[in-house]
């Protein structure tokens, strides 16, 4: 197998193109990620009806995947400093395939929920070696490179996840209808594999290197009991059961809080949980990540099951606000971060609560009459808003944290915005079938209540931030 370290200048060549390779295949696996963690957004009404799966299905998949991320992403960056990324990237790809092709084939929405969450535990497995890889194998200037592409990548891979479902599900290739949006991950999960084992660098891992289990274990107990009991109790009744799941999601998380404390070699950064910056930006990134996704996911809904149109319209309606969200972003990374701080952050969540406003007017003047694109200039301003305080979020709760806790800080942000997603969409969908039985007007106004009031309630924490970001980007 080719190294990256031999010397000569043909060698410096291949290895120069060696590197561009491995850049394509992590990018790859990222784009595959965000696709799939996206999908549903548009796919989910056209899934349930073809699986006979109602409320409760559209309200799982979703999370289902980002729960599962969420829940094993740091651990599955432990895990290949333990037993070497190359390994791990490989298990995570072709587990992350094969959960797909379960998916596509799915007949009931049992399977197709575990193979959802299949999909977010390999995920977590495979996302997290790209970048250790690239560290280890590239030069400075190619990384610097590397990073550069990251940003374009994901935001294309963001807009074109719910595009490529909208369309797809209105060509019905081959009378598949939602089912190709899944089934061709394996294509591109065998190309990745394929070209993974060729070209990644063997690395044998620290075996010294300790993973907490347990605390994982407690903390995906936690997220499922939480979520568990939201989607039940507002899908058949505050029952008993709903209500026990969430009494257990709690006492679990008292058990993971505790276990943090305690372990040797906890998940976190002890000292992280220390910092108010840090702990403050982890709350507003819950809660704002949370809000918006949720919204999100409800803005889909509304178009398809107000406005009644198709698929393929609706994930079109949509870009506007994707549009937006992804060029404040690059602007905000672009220096606005730099410049302003945690004031980014203020004006992000400000213009993101005029856009939240402005879309509930327009429902509650033209209800489920307002033309398809009536409400673009409003998702434009939400995607804005959403692009500046998601983007600076993570940057600037940094702002306080020492050289070694940026790993662990890097993690816990990547992980809570994964649980945050999976919170968000199922509890702002609950909602909006709770309301859902005097109109999907009605559901939406209260469900954009609920998302303004949310993300109004975490202004005043970003007061407790780093005032600025770190001058230079941790790793």
């Amino acid at each position: 197998m080719t190294t990256l370290t031999e010397p000569g200048t043909v060698t410096a060549r291949r290895s120069s193109r060696l590197m561009w390779a491995i850049l394509g295949l992590v990018l790859l696996a990222d784009a595959l990620d965000v696709i799939d963690g996206t999908v549903t957004n548009i796919a989910a009404p056209t899934i349930a009806r073809d699986l006979n799966g109602g409320e409760s299905l559209i309200k799982w998949l979703g999370p289902a995947y980002m729960l599962a991320m969420g829940v094993l992403l740091v651990v599955g960056g432990r895990l290949g400093d333990k037993f070497g990324q190359r390994r791990l990237f490989l298990i995570g790809m072709g587990g992350f395939t094969l959960a797909s092709a379960v998916a596509g084939f799915s007949p009931d929405p049992a399977l197709l929920i575990v193979a959802r969450v299949a999909q977010g535990a390999f995920g977590a497995l495979l996302i997290p070696q790209g970048m250790a890889i690239m560290t280890k194998a590239f030069t400075p200037a190619m990384l610097a490179k590397a990073f550069g592409l990251f940003g374009p990548v994901l935001g294309l891979s963001s807009v074109g996840g719910p595009v490529l479902a909208g369309f797809v599900i209105s060509a019905d290739v081959f009378g598949l209808s939602w089912r190709p949006i899944f089934l061709i991950n394996i294509v591109l999960g065998v190309i990745g594999l394929v070209m993974a084992a060729k070209i990644l660098p063997r690395d044998d891992g620290d075996r010294s290197a300790v993973v907490d289990g347990w605390a994982s274990g407690l903390l995906a107990v936690t997220m499922l009991g939480l979520l568990y009991g939201l989607i039940e109790g507002s899908t058949n009744g505050w029952s008993a059961l709903p209500i026990v799941s969430i009494v257990v999601g709690v006492l679990f998380f008292a058990a993971f809080a505790y276990r943090q404390r305690t372990a040797t070699h906890p998940l976190i950064t002890p000292s992280l949980m220390k910092n108010r910056g840090f702990t403050s930006g982890l709350l507003v990134c819950l809660v704002a990540v949370a809000a918006g996704t949720g919204l999100l996911f409800v803005l889909s809904l509304f178009l398809q099951e107000g406005l009644h149109v198709s698929p393929r319209d609706a994930s079109l309606a949509l870009v506007p606000l994707t549009l937006g969200l992804v060029a404040s972003g690059f602007a905000a990374m672009g220096g606005l971060v730099a410049k302003l701080g945690r004031r980014l952050i203020f004006i992000g969540l400000t213009v993101d609560l005029a856009g939240c406003g402005w879309v509930l007017a327009l429902v509650h003047h033209s209800g489920t009459n307002a033309g398809l694109w009536a409400p673009a200039p409003a998702f434009f301003v939400i995607g804005v808003g959403l692009g500046l305080s998601f983007a600076t979020i993570p940057t600037v709760a940094l702002g306080d944290a020492k050289p070694d806790e940026a790993g662990s800080a890097s993690g816990a942000f990547s992980s809570i915005q994964q649980l945050a997603s999976a919170i968000g969409s199922a509890a702002v969908t609950s909602i909006f079938f709770q309301a859902a039985s005097s109109g999907p007007a009605h559901a939406m106004k209260v469900s954009l209540i609920v998302v303004l009031a949310v993300t109004a309630l975490s202004l005043p924490v970003v007061a407790l931030m780093p005032r600025t970001a770190p001058s230079e980007p941790q790793q």
